[in-house]
């Protein structure tokens, strides 16, 4: 690096999201973590809530949102911010610290929580049943996945991580009138997907060796992906999804079916993906269907194809805590920053986690 790396702050920086991005964060060579923000873990050192950062940010500790005005000032240049506060939260945070930036330049956010996804408070609202903390900022934020937008944008609501995995599939199906526009898909999410705080469903003896779906054709990621789907590919479709809870700590694996448009085979379909996404450094169409396990804990998404006659059958599958969200918002903020795309993103995964 030539330049001086970015000063980086997190925001809600004590669950598991966060914990990825500072991981991720550790190893970057061009953005450099001047604050954790964290209420419930202020004055903890960075390693007594992640233990697996032994090392890599001696000397910090949590700080609370009450120091953040004196962070910000503090600031020299440009400021990356991350937010991977709770919905709800997240977005009061985010309006706290660019009124505190407000004379700053070169500020960029990339909120890893649902409050920057939807164009207008009301459809937020119709989902999460509550107001939104700072309706005045959504205009300024657009929501995509880096693959699928071209222009930068001022600030990022990045997708979820059951939407990541659906994007992926859906965005280029329909731009590319691959399928009709009503879709079914399956998901299956690690639980870590269920956040930090311990829940019935992550319970060890409930999820391990045991699988089962909830909230069935009304989880709350569809309204996000149909919405964010007619952004970018131009078609509304018609979504029905049943996620699953799997018995495994991280990954999704995603299948979407729909009715081809058109007479293709298995490589003829696999074949138009690979050039849709010939410029996207991090998704591969892979031969056969591809497995949770090549990808887990890397900003890779792998995606493979089956036709039979006229029924597409798309294969996805991603990270939930990276590619699906703090690795897809730390590609954002490279992009955002004129860092190249894959700064900090381009390891393996372990492969046998």
């Amino acid at each position: 690096m030539t330049k001086p790396a970015i000063d980086t702050i997190v925001l809600g920086a004590s669950g598991y999201v966060a914990g990825e991005l500072l991981r991720l964060l550790s190893g970057h060579e061009g953005l450099q973590l001047k604050a954790a923000v964290s209420e419930s873990q202020a004055g903890k050192p960075l390693d007594a809530v992640f233990p697996q950062l032994q090392s890599s940010f001696d000397g910090h500790t949590f700080c609370p949102p009450s120091e953040l005005a004196s962070i910000t000032s503090s600031a020299k240049g440009p400021l990356a911010i991350f937010s991977a506060a709770n919905h709800g939260a997240s977005a009061s945070l985010v309006k706290d610290v660019l009124e505190q930036t407000s004379g700053a330049s070169d500020v960029h956010v990339v909120d890893l929580s649902a409050d920057f996804r939807y164009t207008d408070a009301a459809a937020y609202e119709a989902v999460y049943g509550q107001p939104h903390g700072a309706p005045s900022l959504l205009p300024r934020f657009a929501s995509a996945l880096p693959e699928h937008l071209d222009e930068n944008p001022e600030h990022v609501g990045h997708p979820g991580c059951f939407a990541t995995a659906l994007l992926l599939s859906i965005v280029p199906l329909l731009k590319l009138g691959i399928v009709e526009p009503e879709l079914f898909a399956v998901g299956v999410t690690g639980s870590t997907g269920s956040g930090r705080s311990p829940k019935e469903t992550t319970h060890h003896p409930l999820r391990q060796s045991n699988l089962f779906a909830y909230n069935p054709l009304r989880h709350r990621h569809v309204p996000e992906v149909v919405a964010i789907t007619e952004a970018r590919s131009g078609v509304k479709p018609t979504l029905h999804f049943v996620p699953h809870s799997g018995p495994f700590a991280r990954g999704i694996h995603m299948t979407i079916q729909g009715k081809l448009k058109s007479k293709l085979d298995t490589d003829a379909v696999a074949a138009e993906l690979e050039t849709f996404y010939a410029s996207a450094p991090f998704v591969r169409v892979v031969d056969g269907t591809p497995k949770v396990k090549d990808v887990v804990a890397s900003n890779y998404a792998h995606l493979g194809v089956a036709v039979d006659n006229d029924s597409l059958a798309i294969f996805s599958v991603v990270d939930n805590l990276t590619k699906g969200a703090a690795g897809g918002g730390l590609q954002w903020m490279n992009r955002l920053h004129g860092l190249p795309e894959t700064m900090g993103l381009t390891f393996s995964g372990p492969g046998w986690i």
